[in-house]
């Protein structure tokens, strides 16, 4: 009854190939053991070792061999092959795992798709054939499961991008004791009848161009948001910061065109000056004398004699320049219209 207790994965792909696993680590550790077949009846059995074993951390974990019949009979024996540590048999026929379906067609007709596959040779009445698909919308698969070798499904969307896949599976427990389905069969993308690469080429160009068109506005509006946010800053920035004037540029002709000689620039300043003050008295003499002839028309008197205040000015900024030729005393100051120079004993100019 021992023998009988180990579990064991058994495997006939397609009633070609046959595979059967066990735990090896658990089951017989530290010991590598030996397997030995045989399909027929057990009177006439003729034991056959395995050829090609599976491996697992270099212990023999499974045996991979041709399928040769419906019965088969299995021992697994210590590393020499004198005392049987397991024993079984089965019926191969229930362990059929089949092969993915071969020949796949689509037929569209308006929103209905039929599927179909070729038909195997053998024991077509155990398998059924699994559809699956799904829209790029779609997160899950939607099943539909129906006779080998045919299947239709209606209320497809022809503005949608649909996934299909198909496999056959082996009915259960008529035909197998494991409920063994065959592998998928390739993905296929269809919209509409028309068979794509992927779902992805249903992206229109002008969806494409739409997407650049709002990349550029998104960074033309970036763009204007950052220009009237720094012209904002300069603005807050000369509010609370004034820009202090450079005081060169009052005295830019002193350097430029006096080469720093302080007392020609004072002479020509000093003759602009008073030259600016006669432009600006006569035009108040000959006001007042034209509104003195107006209200005294009996008293004329000469014109000479309202540029007194004139003459009299001349007299004094020649006077004052005539005092500021002279050698000063020292920490004299020496008065100029609109300045006051100050004359230490060296007789140099302090402004």
């Amino acid at each position: 009854g021992g023998k009988d207790t180990i579990n064991t994965t058994i495997i006939n792909f397609n009633n070609e190939k046959m595979q059967i696993t066990w735990a090896t680590r658990e089951l017989f550790p530290n010991e590598n053991v030996s397997f030995f077949y045989t399909f027929g009846e057990v009177k006439h059995k003729v034991w056959k070792p395995c050829t090609t074993y599976l491996l697992d951390q270099d212990y023999n974990s499974g045996c991979l061999f041709n399928t040769e019949g419906p019965t088969l009979a299995i021992s697994i024996r210590n590393s020499n092959g004198s005392e049987e540590l397991f024993f079984k048999r089965l019926k191969a026929d229930f362990y059929i795992k089949p092969s993915p379906p071969e020949n796949v067609t689509f037929f569209w007709e308006e929103d209905t798709v039929t599927v179909s596959c070729n038909k195997p040779e053998r024991n077509a009445w155990c398998l059924r054939l699994e559809l699956q698909y799904k829209s790029k919308f779609d997160k899950e698969w939607q099943s539909r499961t129906s006779k080998c070798c045919s299947i239709g499904e209606q209320g497809f969307d022809p503005r949608k991008c649909y996934s299909f896949r198909v496999r056959l599976r082996r009915l259960v427990p008529y035909c197998n004791v494991v409920k063994y389905s065959s592998d998928w069969e390739a993905e296929t993308f269809w919209m509409n009848g028309t068979l794509l690469d992927s779902c992805d080429d249903d992206i229109t160009p002008q969806s494409t161009t739409v997407i650049v068109l709002s990349c550029l506005l998104s960074v033309l509006l970036m763009t204007l948001i950052l220009l009237i946010l720094l012209c904002k800053w300069q603005r807050f920035q000369m509010s609370v910061l004034p820009a202090i004037p450079d005081p060169k540029y009052p005295f830019a002709d002193l350097f430029n065109d006096h080469n720093g000689n302080l007392q020609e620039w004072l002479d020509k300043n000093d003759h602009m000056v008073l030259q600016t003050r006669l432009e600006y008295e006569e035009p108040e003499s000959i006001t007042e004398a034209e509104s003195q002839q107006d209200d005294n028309s009996d008293k004329q008197e000469p014109l000479e004699k309202i540029f007194t205040f004139s003459g009299a000015a001349e007299n004094n900024v020649g006077k004052a320049a005539e005092i500021a030729c002279l050698t000063p005393a020292a920490n004299t100051m020496a008065p100029f219209p609109g300045f006051h120079i100050l004359m230490n004993d060296d007789t140099y100019v302090m402004l």
